[in-house]
């Protein structure tokens, strides 16, 4: 047993097969980490579908019904039949203006915080040039009298008064569902008339009092369209196909404004049939809630493997220089204690921010181990050592976690100053001759 206790390659491998045995809790933690996220994702998608879930805008636009005649070979008899299919002519609108605003609110379910809104929205804009000599199309198998207009919303829950539309110098009131899913699967419709013969301008406008949560997102599917949104929630992401042409954020809230061109989206103003990929061009705001506890904990927990290795790897220098012996089992109780912290940091952080979860983390495990190594190493000195450089090691990984476009940088700059020291002090150690006898 001596033997063993002062036998460096056995130390060695005691210490590698224990930092193994503490990635499977690590891993352990990652999964809970993942399925808190999820839950927390649960109860925002519990909350939207009551309220009003993430809220797409596509339209208006102009969709006509008109019949095909196809000729397909007939198995009864000789010769092709004609079959009569119905299908739709689309009209995008030459110009499309909606201004917003957004009046966001957080919401509780449990411990999670979601945030819901209420907007009010103005659109309108022109139908120009409704060309139907491109279309190669008969105007007599054009049915003009069932034109729609439809206007295109993910989550109609989210409706909280009844659309009027304003279509030149009639109003028209709007009905739920699709004419056809060519284009959207969930909208709003209404008839409105079409002249077959005169190529006026048809200009339309309806306001719009619609409830959502996290996202609110607009397809351009004018000509020209511009769309400008203000709020009171300063923590906005603009996100999606196009960013905001001109942006205002601060304490007060933000204001963005859009102006997309046709020539910057991939689908024409005009088609028949079906348009896939619509949505591709869609963009807009999500409200964010400022901080995100468990990515954060999750790019925490994934520097573990080197803060295990690197507390033990000081260890067993403590162990060489100063000529005393840790037991495996302390090993094992230290690196247990160092996996307690990120479930610490996991639960504190679902209650607090993660600043100061980390906080109460960081020094609950300094104070423990710190007082555990005094305990049995019988020495405030090398104790204090050790809680210095584990300080050093949090403080390292706390900046990482907050420098997320330079952690990279910083964590290989860090990592070789760690194994430039490690080379340093190790430098003129014998390891063919090295035991841990006790002198």
């Amino acid at each position: 047993m001596k033997n063993l206790k002062t036998n460096i390659f056995f130390k060695i491998s005691a210490i590698f097969v224990i930092v193994l045995l503490l990635l499977i809790p690590t891993s352990m933690i990652k999964g809970l980490i993942r399925e808190r996220a999820n839950t927390q994702k649960s109860a925002i998608h519990e909350v939207g579908s009551k309220w009003g879930e993430e809220q797409t805008l596509t339209g208006p636009f102009i969709s006509i019904p008109y019949d095909r005649y196809v000729k397909q070979q007939s198995k009864k008899k000789d010769g092709d039949v004609v079959i009569k299919l119905k299908e739709y002519i689309h009209f995008l609108p030459t110009y499309l203006s909606v201004k917003g605003t957004i009046n966001p609110e957080q919401r509780h379910r449990g411990i999670y915080d979601i945030v819901v809104y209420n907007s009010t929205i103005n659109i309108s804009g022109s139908f120009k040039n409704l060309d139907f000599s491109k279309l190669d199309i008969p105007l007599k198998d054009i049915h003009f009298d069932k034109a729609t207009l439809s206007l295109g919303i993910s989550d109609l829950r989210g409706i909280e008064k009844q659309v009027l539309l304003n279509w030149n110098k009639d109003k028209f009131l709007f009905n739920p569902g699709t004419v056809s899913h060519d284009v959207i699967n969930s909208s709003i419709n209404t008839l409105v008339k079409i002249d077959e013969n005169n190529d006026i301008p048809y200009d339309f406008s309806l306001n719009l009092d619609l409830k959502g949560s996290q996202k609110l997102y607009f397809t351009p599917v004018g000509e020209t369209t511009d769309v400008t949104i203000s709020s009171d929630w300063n923590n906005p992401s603009f996100n999606g196909a196009f960013l905001p042409d001109t942006r205002t954020v601060n304490k007060n809230g933000f204001s963005a404004n859009w102006n997309v061109l046709h020539l910057n989206r991939n689908y024409p103003q005009m088609w028949t049939g079906s348009m896939n990929n619509i949505d591709n061009s869609a963009f807009g705001i999500d409200l964010l809630i400022p901080v995100d506890n468990y990515q954060k904990s999750m790019r925490s927990i994934k520097y573990s493997l080197l803060f295990i290795s690197f507390t033990f790897l000081v260890f067993f220098f403590v162990e060489i220089l100063n000529k005393v012996f840790i037991h495996p089992v302390q090993y094992i109780l230290v690196g247990t204690a160092l996996v307690v912290f990120y479930t610490l940091l996991l639960s504190i952080s679902e209650h607090l921010s993660f600043n100061k979860s980390f906080l109460i983390s960081a020094l609950s495990t300094l104070l423990l181990i710190v007082g555990y190594v005094k305990a049995i190493l019988k020495s405030n000195q090398l104790a204090l050592l050790i809680g210095g450089i584990l300080l050093l090691l949090y403080t390292f990984i706390f900046s990482l976690i907050q420098l997320q476009d330079y952690a990279l940088l910083i964590g290989s700059i860090g990592i070789f100053f760690i194994l430039g020291l490690v080379m340093y002090f190790s430098r003129k150690i014998d390891w063919y001759n090295l035991n841990l006898d006790e002198e």
